[in-house]
């Protein structure tokens, strides 16, 4: 096989998934046929090799606590909790259940990490209450969707804990340096919901009926349902950014921290348990199998020549390294349409972070423009993955034209917020360089 035969791989890819093979599977069954035309009998040990990597690997090893805690806090009522005490603070304000679902999603996603999960406990909370006061359809499909999406930009992000070893970049300082610019997304959204609400006062009517609790109230239930949580961000946040645990130590540190809050608030049951066990066990299965087929992927992609040849090819254009890195932006863009984040990062990263380092760009710099250029994909109609998550948990009278209408105005948020990353490197590099923390790999 030549080096530009192994290029071949990837229209193989898009194949197998057209067609309706699972990407896992898809990823699998391509390494293989390549391999073994390539390497013969030598491709079944490079193959396994792959998979003891994956195996052994510990940072992959916070995907399954993470995804436990956020079941936890979902399945407990701790999450409904909170969305009820942020309730209280917000609803005075114009378009104040949007501004408490863009908190929740920020809240919840420093909590879980995982983005469908995000958005479907967010959806499920706000969707009928917003409708039940006639919020506007295409405003109640935008905040949810924008919510939800805060799972790749607030960490601890699952797809951050798969990017740093794929990328060969600190995951302690791949959260540093995302969030600031997670937060002033977050930021902007809220602001947004406020003008436009202000603006257009019909498009989220005011709601009054909160005038009854008094202060009091409103500080003893923010008193048992934030603080909690927040403790919980902080153990599994905080104790990263200072350097005192790795993210799986973090991780751990947070699946414990849920039990014990759910414990705490009397909603531990054995059943609970059991739904989040189960819901882990499912979701985990499915980002590690990908995982898997990613590295088999990569590596015989590498090995055939193929890495070389992109670089070559790239690079050889004679195009400006701006014009490269926009192209490699750009893929990513276009691949977020089609693939789950996770493979988009597996596909994409492998051939990207050479070409980075060769042309000078900072690592940690880039791998934040990546990650908000996937978490606008994701939003990004007509292939929103974002989009499909809502369809799921919304009623038949938010439709589709709603959804696609509404997260136009934070697609152009996000799309901002991606212009400031580049044009100011320092809001993702401060952080990072600030906390100095030690390099996980």
């Amino acid at each position: 096989m030549s080096d530009f035969l192994s290029l071949l791989m990837f229209p193989s890819l898009m194949v197998f998934i057209i067609a309706g093979f699972p990407i896992a599977f898809s990823m699998i069954v391509v390494a293989t046929i390549f391999g073994i035309t390539q390497f013969g009998d030598a491709a079944a040990y490079q193959l396994l090799t792959k998979i003891e990597d994956t195996a052994s690997n510990s940072i992959l090893a916070a995907v399954p606590l993470f995804i436990f805690m956020g079941a936890v806090l979902e399945r407990s009522g701790i999450a409904e909790r909170l969305f009820g005490a942020i309730h209280l603070w917000t609803t005075r304000l114009p378009g104040g259940l949007g501004v408490g679902a863009i908190i929740m999603g920020t809240l919840f996603a420093a909590s879980s990490g995982v983005v469908g999960a995000t958005e479907a406990v967010i959806g499920m909370l706000a969707v009928p209450v917003m409708l039940k006061h006639r919020y506007d359809k295409r405003l109640i499909s935008g905040t949810i969707c924008a919510s939800g999406s805060l799972g790749t930009a607030i960490p601890p992000s699952i797809t951050v804990v798969v990017l740093g070893p794929v990328a060969g970049v600190s995951v302690g300082s791949l959260f540093s340096g995302l969030l600031i610019p997670g937060l002033l997304m977050a930021t902007l959204f809220l602001l947004y919901i406020i003008g436009v609400s202000y603006l257009k006062p019909e498009m989220a009517p005011r709601i009054e009926e909160t005038d009854q609790v008094s202060l009091g109230e409103r500080l003893r239930i923010s008193l048992f349902a934030l603080l909690p949580t927040l403790a919980l961000i902080f153990v599994v946040l905080g104790t990263i950014l200072m350097g005192v645990a790795t993210p799986t130590e973090a991780a751990a540190c947070g699946a414990l921290g849920a039990v014990v809050l759910a414990l705490a608030y009397r909603n531990l049951t054995f059943k609970v348990l059991w739904h989040a066990a189960v819901r882990t066990m499912n979701i985990s299965a499915m980002i590690l199998l990908i995982v898997m087929g990613g590295s088999m992927f990569a590596g015989v992609f590498f090995a055939a020549g193929g890495m070389a040849t992109m670089q070559s090819l790239l690079i050889g254009t004679g195009l400006d390294p701006w014009m490269i890195l926009a192209l490699i932006l750009l893929i990513t863009f276009i691949a977020g349409f089609v693939l789950d984040l996770i493979s988009v990062v597996l596909i994409v990263i492998p051939i990207a972070m050479p070409i980075v380092r060769i042309l000078g760009f900072d690592e940690i710099w880039f791998c934040v423009a990546f990650l908000v250029v996937l978490q606008t994909s994701y939003l990004t109609p007509p292939l929103a993955p974002a989009i499909f998550y809502l369809r799921a948990i919304t009623p038949p009278e938010v439709t589709l034209k709603h959804m696609y209408a509404g997260v136009v105005p934070f697609i152009v948020v996000q799309l901002f917020v991606l212009g400031l990353v580049l044009a100011f490197p320092s809001l993702a590099m401060w952080l990072p360089d600030a906390m100095s923390g030690p390099s996980w790999k």
